[in-house]
């Protein structure tokens, strides 16, 4: 159980000596639900609360943030106080700028590309902004490990999708932007062909700063990669995606037609060979017990998915949540 730590000193313009990580409220512990009252906060009152936080975390100054009294904030799946990890060694940001907003529950999310001396890695960021302070920070960081299948460094192009505001025609309640969302969960779990949600015949993936589908140079060695992303499910290449848990939905930009989730993709090991559905037998790439964290944001449009952006990192094995109680 996390110790509740006493804020030293007023945290309003002033320099903030310390921030707790707070247990959550039971508003918190139902993050897919709308919040009674909507937050005095517009898109871009929420993207100045966004640049408010960038700017102090490449100054490497929290003080210059409006911190609530209580703060909840993560680095990597693991509860840290404010102005520890990524904080003491960040150098720079690239000019990959993907941001988005949920003005009735006060969240920002960004995926972009830091700097830390020697290393350049793909972000992810979700904040949460209550009364005029920041209350929650969500990060995930995917440093290079050395695999060869992720580019070093991480290229990104910004992608005019994400930014196109859908007309009230093309657009989905949240309630169902959820559902379709979870229903790309539900696919990917355990995966034998079946779709439980819709895509869009354009549909794209984005992994950690590589296109994951109709990717022609990475299918000459990943052959799976040469698919959209219906068909790559269709033929039930993820068999090996053994469980999708703690999965939740914090944000949902309407406007845009985009959902945030986050979530752990856990693999036993267990599975040795297996069938596509087309008949051909393929080995799993996952031998050893391993999970996957993740922040995945997807484009929805006309209740199909048309772009999704993921970050994600290896964790140890079916570790928990500190946001999921």
């Amino acid at each position: 159980m996390r110790k509740t730590l006493i804020i030293a000193g007023i945290y309003l313009g002033i320099a903030i000596f310390g921030i707790a990580v707070a247990p959550p409220s039971p508003a918190q512990e139902s993050e897919t639900k709308v919040s009674a009252i909507a937050p005095a906060c517009d898109r871009q009152c929420l993207y100045g609360f966004l640049d408010q936080y960038l700017h102090a975390l490449v100054a490497r100054d929290p003080s210059r943030v409006h911190w609530a009294k209580m703060v909840r904030n993560s680095e990597n799946n693991v509860s840290l106080q404010v102005g520890d990890g990524l904080w003491g060694t960040i150098s720079g940001l690239g000019s990959y700028d993907l941001r988005f907003a949920d003005t009735t529950n006060g969240q920002v999310g960004f995926f972009g590309i830091v700097q830390e001396k020697t290393s350049t890695s793909v972000i992810a960021l979700r904040l949460r902004v209550e009364e005029g302070t920041i209350s929650e920070v969500e990060t995930l960081v995917r440093r290079y490990d050395g695999s060869p299948l992720f580019p070093n460094p991480p290229v990104l192009e910004q992608k005019p999708v994400f930014n196109e505001i859908l007309p009230p025609e093309r657009r989905r309640p949240r309630e169902r932007m959820i559902s379709i969302a979870n229903g790309y969960w539900d696919t990917l779990q355990l995966n034998d062909g079946t779709l439980f949600t819709q895509f869009d015949d354009n549909c794209n993936r984005i992994e950690n700063g590589l296109q994951t589908t109709n990717n022609p140079k990475l299918a000459a060695t990943t052959p799976i990669a040469a698919l959209g992303c219906a068909d790559q499910f269709r033929l039930g290449h993820y068999r090996f995606d053994d469980r999708l848990r703690a999965r939740r939905f914090p944000l949902v930009d309407e406007e845009r037609g985009l959902v945030l989730s986050a979530g752990f993709l856990d693999h036993s090991g267990r599975l040795g060979t297996y069938n596509y559905t087309d008949g051909r037998v393929v080995e799993s790439p996952m031998k050893t017990p391993s999970t996957l964290c993740v922040l995945e944001l997807f484009k929805i449009q006309d209740g199909k998915i048309r772009q999704i952006e993921a970050v994600f990192i290896s964790v140890p094995y079916n570790m928990p949540s500190p946001w999921v109680p």
